[in-house]
């Protein structure tokens, strides 16, 4: 199937709907446009009104959502200093991770990241946790909210809480604040409570016994017998095995170009193939015995870094995940919490659908923390730049200087904006000198 021809018919097909609902101005209370993209909307936004019975404890986690939007911003901040460092410093060819699609954290666009169901769910819930963030504390605060619906642009591409703009400029500052802090500390809580919930539920896959087969050397038996790689073995010349001591216990009695039978289980069948062992590679320890050319999988291996994903260097791993699978010769062990795989084969599960729960609770919260953190960027219209310049007002009023403010977040504002296309591009303009 030729996907460009098929993303290229969808493409024409948004067009032409979205064409005639503009035209015809048909559900204008429903539809409306921002440029090319369209806005389903709703009027009916009374249930925000149900959260200002809790006012007292939205305020303070308002507040501890402006605290950390200031900590992640200048974070964030730093992080890209270095990055421009680095970038310049290692002069890197725009391909791989400095490639520009690579920055656009949407599926045939970025390579890293697969069209999968559970991504797109995963995004659908990043985008109303944050924009119900905005909506619950602008109740709180006494904002009126207008409307919400979503943004599409052929695929969902955000969501949106539209408030009074009046009630918004009158709102003190404080309020305003709490309000823009409130999407990204939404992110940041759901991407935790999702990777606490993904830690705990990896607990019950339980590792099969059998021998499993992650990958195979290139040019050696298994290769060259096509053995899939990503199986189970099951027999040896047809003598069962069901540990990789049994295996080894096997191959121990055997010499360099005898043939053996190996018989292995790939998506559910077994298949028999014929291996004419070799000696071992020098890199490798020595052994007389024949080599089938097989490396394995370390099915315990989820178990013992259960505990390491919830440490911050576990969570920054985490978000980096989708690159460093993709990126890795073979299949990544840690693919199977990215996407369906035959991994999903090396393990047993407490109940169906369990890895389906699993890629969703990875990509939602991996889209929540890199939601989060983006958007904690100090400028503006992100959230972090509108915090810093209702904070950057509050402080140089009190010295008489407040008109000198919207210069102040404009030059920072544009500093990070070069910062940022400066990653993007620096690579192509070393490339090319």
């Amino acid at each position: 199937m030729n996907w460009i021809i098929v993303i290229l018919a969808i493409i024409a097909i948004y067009a032409l709907i979205a064409g005639y609902l503009y035209r015809s101005k048909k559900w204008e209370e429903h539809i409306t446009f921002y440029g090319p993209i369209l806005g389903i909307k709703s009027e009916k936004t009374d249930f925000f009104d149900w959260f200002v019975k809790q006012s007292r404890f939205w305020r303070i986690y308002g507040t501890i959502g402006v605290l950390l939007v200031i900590v992640v911003s200048v974070g964030m901040a730093i992080l890209l200093i270095f990055a421009l460092h680095a970038t310049v410093l290692l002069q890197p060819e725009p391909t791989g991770i400095y490639e520009p699609r690579n920055f656009i954290a949407l599926p045939y666009i970025n390579e890293f990241i697969p069209p999968t169901i559970a991504f797109w769910i995963a995004l659908i819930i990043t985008l109303i946790v944050h924009e119900f963030g905005h909506g619950i504390l602008c109740r709180v605060e006494n904002i009126r909210v207008k409307s919400i619906g979503v943004l599409v642009a052929v695929l969902p591409v955000g969501a949106f809480v539209e408030p009074d703009e009046k009630e918004v400029e009158e709102a003190p500052s404080h309020g305003r604040m709490r309000m823009y802090g409130a999407g990204i500390m939404n992110n940041v809580v759901i991407g935790l409570i999702c990777f606490v919930l993904l830690a705990g539920l990896l607990g019950y896959a339980g590792p099969t016994a059998q021998p499993a087969i992650l990958g195979l050397y290139e040019g050696y038996p298994a290769y060259n017998a096509s053995v899939p790689s990503v199986s189970l073995i099951y027999a040896i010349n047809d003598v069962s095995v069901s540990s990789r001591e049994d295996v080894s216990t096997l191959l121990n009695t055997t010499r360099p170009g005898e043939n053996i039978r190996l018989t292995v289980q790939h998506g559910g069948e077994l298949s028999s193939h014929d291996l004419e062992l070799s000696s071992w590679p020098q890199e490798l320890q020595a052994s007389d015995s024949g080599f089938m050319g097989v490396y394995y999988y370390d099915n315990q291996m989820l178990s013992q870094e259960i505990p390491k994903l919830l440490t911050p260097l576990g969570l920054l791993y985490m978000t980096a995940l989708p690159a460093i699978a993709y990126y890795s010769e073979g299949m990544h062990p840690l693919q199977i919490l990215i996407s369906e795989t035959p991994l999903t084969d090396f393990y047993t599960i407490p109940f169906p659908g369990f890895w389906f729960v699993i890629n969703i609770l990875f990509w939602c919260g991996w889209f929540n923390i890199v939601v989060g953190t983006f958007n904690a960027l100090p400028m503006v219209p992100l959230d972090g730049g509108l915090i810093v310049k209702e904070g950057m007002e509050r402080f140089l009023n009190r010295f008489g200087y407040a008109r000198y403010n919207p210069y102040v977040i404009g030059f920072v504002s544009w500093i990070i904006l070069v910062m940022l296309l400066s990653i993007i591009l620096l690579p192509y303009f070393f490339s090319i000198f």
